[in-house]
């Protein structure tokens, strides 16, 4: 299989491991391999993907335990030689843990846990995760969290702004982002944001749960391929 190769981090308590898997190998047609979170030698992979779950139970809170796991030094280089690193909800709450993301997480303003649908509009397509979408297209992806409420620090949030950080904002279906369209109370809706080099990718909806017509959308499928694209 030419093109770049992907590795799919596995925690003990992960469950969205195998859809991560099954979208590159089955949908995307690439290389993939798990990596148990004891490995400490990835230098074999192209793009990291920290899936979905509740890596060690969620204990202390979401991501706090899986960021001391051998491999996430390993996952921290890899992203130091500006390679790709993408993180899929609680894979995005382990970025931040880690650092390689700006910002923190809250319990979402409703207080339980959402299990649902949920519209995001792309706010950067200028990135190697983005590339096949336009700005302002409107997506449909599932999102499934109960620490979903990103924050960021005045400074932070300046810097994300000045420097078009933000890669995605919940939004109604024509796009409108404010509070009523919000579900977990994300600082100015953010739903996905890069790193400063945008080598790393955190997002709390589920792409790879939207990569086929069967899963009720396709519009997950774009990130993936977009990846792939910006290896050719």
């Amino acid at each position: 299989m030419p093109g770049p190769s992907f590795g799919v981090i596995v925690f003990p308590g992960t469950n969205c491991d195998r859809d991560a898997y099954w979208v590159i190998e089955e949908v995307i047609g690439k290389k993939v391999r798990y990596v148990w979170h004891t490995e400490s030698d990835i230098d074999d992979i192209d793009v990291v993907i920290i899936p979905g779950g509740f890596s060690y139970g969620d204990h202390l809170r979401a991501g706090a335990i899986a960021r001391f796991s051998p491999v996430m030094k390993s996952v921290v280089k890899h992203a130091g030689k500006s390679k790709p690193v993408l993180g899929i909800c609680n894979g995005f709450q382990v970025l931040a843990e880690c650092g390689l993301i700006r910002g923190a997480f809250l319990r979402n303003k409703i207080v339980h846990f959402l299990c649902r649908h949920q519209h995001l509009k792309v706010k950067s397509s200028d990135s190697l995760f983005t590339k096949k979408y336009t700005s302002g297209q409107v997506l449909k992806l599932p999102i499934a969290h109960a620490e979903g409420n990103f924050f960021l620090a005045d400074d932070d949030r300046k810097f994300a702004l000045d420097h078009g950080l933000i890669a995605f904002q919940y939004c109604d279906t024509d796009g409108k982002v404010d509070d009523s369209t919000n579900p977990n109370g994300a600082i100015l809706g953010i739903a996905g944001i890069f790193n400063d080099k945008k080598n790393v990718l955190g997002m709390m909806p589920h792409p790879e749960r939207a990569s086929e017509p069967e899963m009720g959308s396709t519009d997950g499928r774009a990130i993936f391929e977009s990846i792939v694209e910006g290896f050719r």
